[in-house]
């Protein structure tokens, strides 16, 4: 069975006739008819009902669905060794850095490196640590140090230390002293909005749901929705409601009885020769600077450019 094969067979079902088929093809009839007949002895069955109008048999018709499959992969791979000739970047990100970490930066590189392609996944912890174990990605954004007992075997280039403040809406925090205790907010915002920032929720995370009448989990969107209406409180990495902050729509409080938060990420790889490719090499150094406008850099093991 080749893709010769596959491809005429598949030809011939879109234009129900050899002989068109194989004028598309830009073969002769004969050998469009010699590939069908090599491709049934090869699979045992007959794959077309010959006669005015050239129809599938039912094995043709089981068959057809797996010779489009084969076609198209072949195709994907042919379209992958080209972008390998231009040259490619993979990496993947936690959703909630893709935008702050990775817009700019991505603009620098591309001017850089104009024919080079990029791709860049999201996802949640897990699914980040997966692509790296599965090297679907060359680099990956994630919390760090990293738990997930399945993959150990990552090496930080540059943690990021970020602060996680607890805020409110702007008309809850005019009601409130400058620095209120625990119990005064939630008189006030008795829902706290959970949102999953860590792999482990700190124990203020935790004890500030503990202590709320009820509690919601929700993502970044529709949480800093809510907390806008005053509708919630919640812990959000700074890079969620920078905005939202300087706009006036949400407000940083500071309980007395309750102490600062800050999340770290890491950009982590699995070999360090992966930056041995400069092309990589240069993109996690514009993502590094982005880290540093972003929060605090507290760990940096890139060399210098």
């Amino acid at each position: 069975m080749d893709l010769d094969q596959l491809r005429t067979f598949d030809r011939i079902v879109r234009e129900q006739s050899f002989t068109r088929a194989a004028a598309y093809l830009n073969i002769t009839q004969a050998t469009a008819s010699m590939r069908i007949r090599a491709l049934e002895q090869l699979l045992g069955v007959t794959l077309f009902v010959r006669g005015r109008q050239v129809t599938l048999t039912d094995q043709g018709m089981t068959f057809l669905p797996y010779a489009r499959r084969i076609i198209g992969s072949a195709q994907e791979g042919r379209e992958a060794l080209r972008r390998v000739e231009r040259g490619r970047v993979s990496i993947a990100s936690l959703r909630t850095l893709v935008s702050p970490l990775i817009t700019e930066s991505l603009l620098r590189f591309q001017e850089k490196y104009p024919a080079v392609d990029v791709v860049v996944r999201e996802g949640r912890q897990a699914q980040i640590a997966a692509m790296l174990h599965e090297r679907e990605v060359e680099m990956g954004i994630l919390c760090w140090p990293n738990i997930d007992p399945l993959v150990v075997d990552l090496e930080p280039l540059v943690v990021m230390r970020e602060r996680v403040p607890l805020v409110v809406a702007a008309d809850v925090a005019a009601r409130l002293p400058a620095r209120p205790g625990i119990e005064e907010v939630l008189a006030l915002v008795p829902r706290v909005i959970a949102l999953r920032w860590w792999q482990a929720d700190p124990e203020i995370a935790a004890a500030l749901v503990r202590l709320a009448k009820t509690s919601v989990e929700l993502p970044t969107g529709p949480a800093r929705r809510l907390a806008i209406k005053g509708e919630g409180l919640g812990f959000f990495v700074n890079s969620a409601i920078a905005e939202d902050v300087k706009a006036g729509r949400l407000v940083e409080i500071a309980p007395v009885d309750f102490e600062p938060l800050h999340r770290d990420t890491a950009m982590v790889v699995r070999d360090l020769a992966a930056l041995e490719r400069p092309m990589l090499a240069d993109f996690v150094r514009e993502i590094a600077h982005e880290c540093a406008l972003m929060g605090e850099i507290i760990d940096n093991r890139l060399a210098p450019a």
